[in-house]
């Protein structure tokens, strides 16, 4: 029971990285137009950044997401051959998962790590200067 928990929280926060990844840009998009200044953080924008390519680096490499891997070997642990059935679990496992070949994953994982990029462009990060 425990590590079936343990797979559930694991899920949560494969859950919040995409998240962050996916409306982090949505913010930057929106934050650039409306003119918030926090979009412009080399902070937010390089984790930002890293959080993407992270993703891009394990799909050119073939690297199951670490992830993935341990909400797996938890679920075995727990007894499960397959995703839990309780409710929580259940939905953040359909809104991440999809059955595709690889090279559709690594295909949009860099389409969206090139995006994320040409935001440094379009919305260039401000550096504090001291006056």
């Amino acid at each position: 029971m425990r590590s079936q928990f343990a797979a559930d929280i694991v899920v949560a926060i494969h859950f919040a990285y995409v998240a962050v990844v996916v409306l982090g840009f949505v913010a930057i998009l929106i934050g650039g137009a409306a003119h918030w200044r926090w979009v412009r953080s080399p902070y937010f924008r390089l984790t930002h950044l890293a959080m993407i390519l992270l993703v891009c680096l394990e799909a050119a490499l073939g690297v199951a997401c670490p992830l993935t891997t341990l909400e797996s070997r938890l679920r075995l642990d727990a007894g499960a051959t397959a995703y839990s059935r309780d409710f929580i679990a259940y939905w953040l496992d359909r809104l991440l998962f999809y059955d595709a070949a690889p090279w559709v994953f690594t295909v949009l994982y860099f389409a969206f790590g090139t995006l994320v990029i040409l935001t440094f462009w379009l919305i260039p990060i401000r550096f504090r200067h001291s006056d």
